[in-house]
């Protein structure tokens, strides 16, 4: 058996590939299949001629998502170059598809997304899904090759990173209380102390009511620790992963970016180091483009796609106002009212994708901001363990697996980035 991806080595060599048919044509003594086998898609083309009997009426019994096997003979396009297929010599079908409910019409999303686990063999959703799939290789690649430690980090956790009123809460066993990790940074800062660098990848959930395009219930983060690392080094570390990511994207998914019509000429532009701002900056920026944003405000969505339409790079914003950032942030020593942590947000308007900040290391300092927040003392006790025994300056941030493939992709809506989304009004199929 070989695959379509590889057919470019394999002209006029006969091969055997097993897939779906997504589409079928016929016209008189030829029908044109229209294949993929998961690795690429190509045409095979059954003359009526070349073929026995019985290919020739499998070949005409196939239905739009048979599956079927085909051998043939690899052949360059005539017409297009770079596209290969195949010239059928035996087909046969593995099972005959009933009418596919998704049409070469116009579909509302609503539909699709009922529709998810069939959508899925759409090639533009083939191509989002391997797109991500590129991203999350390239992050453990260059992880393992800067000495991070891939540690994985409770799912269940009594306690939050930020408090509790955006999870999801659960009975642990009818006595107590948990819940569905939203990250799992104060995991990972435990075994930073053991490791150096630490890094975690998974699932993570948010209960928040909010039916943005940037938002999922259930999502996927990279959470990655580091000691004897400050904010500068954190932006640094940052920022060399994502120009990583990019050119290996860039590099192994062209297919997939021609299939998605994705501009490449944005991501083409990215360099290194990526700009840098404050806090106080970004909010003069916004105002003087019309955001009524005040100084002691977060950035919003719409603060987000506005600053980031005026580079061609990514944007770090750093130094945001204590009040509005977490109470594990480090206060910076120049102005005690703001703390060192960045957000990273992505060009052409794609807004955050990254965030991170030094931790607070010393245990008076934490203990104080724990107080500050209301957060229950006694379920941070471990985690102010980490103060009292060999603490040292280190710094973490996370990034978003899903808003980073909608901006590469260059496709609209975070939804379409994970195979079956959960959203605040969605939880099947």
């Amino acid at each position: 058996m070989s695959f379509i991806k590889d057919f470019p080595s394999l002209i006029d060599q006969s091969v055997t590939i097993k897939g779906w048919a997504y589409n079928v044509r016929s016209s008189g003594s030829l029908v044109f299949l229209q294949m993929r086998d998961g690795s690429g898609f190509t045409q095979a083309v059954v003359s009526k001629q070349r073929v026995d009997e019985a290919s020739w009426q499998a070949a005409m019994a196939l239905t739009i998502e048979s599956s079927c096997i085909v051998t043939g003979v690899v052949q360059a396009h005539p017409k297009q170059a770079g596209v290969y297929e195949l010239q059928a010599d035996q087909v046969e079908a593995v099972q005959i598809a009933a009418e596919y409910p998704i049409g070469k019409k116009e579909h509302g999303p609503d539909f699709l997304l009922d529709q998810r686990h069939l959508w899925l063999r759409v090639p533009t959703q083939w191509a989002i899904q391997r797109v991500r799939n590129e991203i999350i290789y390239a992050t453990y690649d260059w992880m393992r090759d800067h000495g991070f430690v891939k540690i994985d980090t409770p799912i269940l956790t009594p306690n939050a990173c930020e408090g509790t009123t955006e999870l999801f809460e659960i009975d642990y066993f009818g006595d107590r209380k948990a819940y569905l990790a939203q990250s799992g940074q104060l995991y990972l800062e435990a075994a930073i102390r053991s490791f150096g660098r630490c890094f975690d990848f998974g699932p993570v959930f948010r209960a928040e009511k909010s039916k943005t395009r940037r938002h999922l219930t259930e999502f996927w983060m990279m959470d990655a620790e580091a000691a004897f690392v400050d904010h500068q080094g954190n932006m640094e570390i940052q920022e060399r992963l994502i120009m990583f990511i990019v050119e290996r994207v860039l590099k192994n998914c062209q297919p997939e970016l021609v299939i998605l019509e994705r501009s490449q000429e944005p991501l083409k532009k990215i360099k290194l180091p990526f700009v840098r701002m404050t806090h106080a900056d970004a909010v003069k920026t916004l105002r003087e483009l019309g955001s009524d944003i005040k100084p002691g405000d977060d950035l919003g969505a719409d603060d987000e796609t506005l600053l980031t339409k005026q580079y061609d790079q990514p944007i770090f914003v750093e130094k945001y106002p204590a009040a509005v950032k977490a109470f594990y942030m480090k206060r910076s020593p120049e102005d005690p009212e703001r703390v060192l942590c960045s957000d990273l947000l992505a060009p052409e308007g794609y807004g955050e994708i990254s965030g991170g900040s030094q931790r607070e290391d010393d245990y008076d300092r934490l203990l104080a901001r724990i107080r500050e927040h209301h957060l229950p003392e006694q379920a941070f006790q471990w985690y102010l363990d980490l103060r009292r025994y060999g603490s040292v300056p280190s710094s973490g941030f996370g990034y978003g697996l899903e808003r980073i493939t909608t901006w590469i992709c260059g496709i609209h809506h975070v939804r379409e980035t994970i195979p079956f989304p959960r959203l605040m009004n969605r939880l099947e199929p």
